[in-house]
């Protein structure tokens, strides 16, 4: 096959097949294709699109061009589940489902990724963790996953490898947005950890990845038809992303949220109502129980009870992290020195959020990455975060509490807030966590 034909076949317009999809794929894994050729076939279908068969056949390719991993012999406690999130602020849903599904006779083998641009990474708030270790040989991490029933761990470079290639071409020539390479980019990733089922978490608002509510359906029904196509049984769930999800936004603070949800010390609502629908659909398409209600009833139980507690616990533990981490929290975790108040100028009602915003407030401060290898500072972020619908005044319930290395990058951060806050004199309409449900 010749390179420039199939890319001229893509700039025309036309279809690609399954043969000429894979030999592509192949030859952006092994470096036969060269970088112009990818940055030009990615270009191409940035303007026209796939079809299909072509998003199924591409997706599946991107698997293949590494390993794809086989939990047969793992002697796994349950079926292999998983999520996966479009990225938001706050988002610390994978930190409670995981122990949750497993509480429930799930096994959760999540590979997950690092905070870029705005959102924060899983794998950041983990890393706050001392000793934590996201990237364990694969025999650590399939001891993990059957011992503890959960194990949160980074991508290796043997998995999906035509994946990294190509997103990193998509970066450096501006063909990030495809709905067609941001499936198989998700997909690739999630087909190759050898998943018996997922759910998929599409983030809608100022703060998701794609704020449109039009563009977030489209990418969600694109995922449940990819994923259906090559074999793995998914739901997408569209979720609120105009307010942040739960009360902290960056690494530390997130893990110690989550903690409290855990240890019953704490609980926000919203999270938990994302985090149990969820839970409650992975342990149907699971075949752990028989319907929505019931699913619903052993998650909460799992939540409530403590048995969650106890499973991220043993996760934390199988990875290196200390094992009393649950017990004292803040004897663990890296803790900023300076915490300031970011006061709102004058009284009211917070009427809407510009989400995007406060996570870059969270970057500014250290908490984030605007390049791949930009250093995560785990110790700062906010706490207490206003939500749309709170009362705020000086002197009185803040912004939120900024955690900083020192004064002046707090007193930033706090201005960086007041611009994102929009005040008004009533409380606008709240909008339920989940939006809607595709299956």
């Amino acid at each position: 096959m010749y390179v420039p034909d199939l890319i001229r076949t893509k700039r025309d317009g036309g279809e690609l097949t399954e043969e000429q999809i894979r030999w592509l794929v192949t030859g952006i894994a092994d470096g036969s294709v060269s970088d112009a050729q990818v940055g030009a076939l990615a270009m191409a279908i940035v303007l026209n699109g796939m079809s299909s068969a072509e998003r199924i056949a591409l997706t599946g390719a991107m698997r293949d061009s590494g390993d794809v991993l086989d939990w047969s012999d793992a002697g796994l406690p349950g079926p292999a589940l998983d999520k996966h999130s479009t990225g938001g602020v706050g988002d610390k849903v994978s930190l409670l489902l995981a122990p949750i599904v497993a509480a429930c006779g799930g096994a959760v083998p999540m590979i997950s990724g690092r905070g870029l641009g705005h959102t924060g990474g899983t794998l950041d708030k983990l890393e706050s963790i001392p000793g934590y270790d996201t990237t364990p040989d694969p025999e650590r991490f399939r001891e993990a996953v059957a011992t503890a029933g959960a194990a949160i761990v980074g991508q290796t470079a043997r998995l999906a490898p035509a994946d990294r290639r190509l997103y990193a071409i998509r970066d450096a020539t501006g063909t990030v947005e495809s709905i067609p390479l941001i499936v198989a980019s998700i997909l690739s990733k999630k087909l190759a950890a050898g998943l018996d089922a997922l759910v998929m978490d599409v983030k809608v608002g100022s703060g998701a990845f794609l704020a449109k509510r039009e563009q977030t359906e489209q990418l969600a029904r694109a995922i449940v038809e990819v994923a259906t196509g090559n074999g793995l049984r998914t739901t997408a769930f569209l979720t609120d992303m105009d307010r942040v999800l739960g009360g902290s936004a960056g690494s530390a603070v997130e893990v110690r949220e989550s903690i409290d949800h855990l240890t019953g010390a704490g609980s926000d609502e919203r999270l938990r109502e994302v985090t149990i629908a969820l839970s409650a659909e992975l342990l149907v398409l699971g075949g752990l129980q028989p319907d929505h209600s019931a699913a619903r009833e052993v998650a909460q139980q799992a939540l409530d009870g403590g048995a969650a507690a106890e499973r991220f616990a043993a996760m934390v533990s199988e990875l290196g992290g200390p094992s009393d981490l649950l017990e004292a929290p803040d004897r663990h975790l890296p803790t900023a020195p300076v915490r300031l108040p970011a006061e709102p100028e004058r009284p009211g009602t917070v009427t809407s959020v510009n989400v995007r915003e406060v996570g870059l407030a969270v970057v500014a401060l250290g908490g984030g990455r605007t390049r791949e290898d930009d250093r995560v500072d785990h110790s700062v972020g906010l706490t207490d975060i206003a939500a749309p619908g709170d009362e705020v005044a000086p002197g009185g319930r803040p912004l939120a509490t900024v955690h900083a290395t020192d004064e002046e990058y707090a007193r930033r951060a706090a201005a960086a807030l007041r611009a994102a806050y929009e005040l008004g004199d009533s409380a606008p309409g709240t909008p339920p966590p989940v939006l809607e449900v595709l299956r």
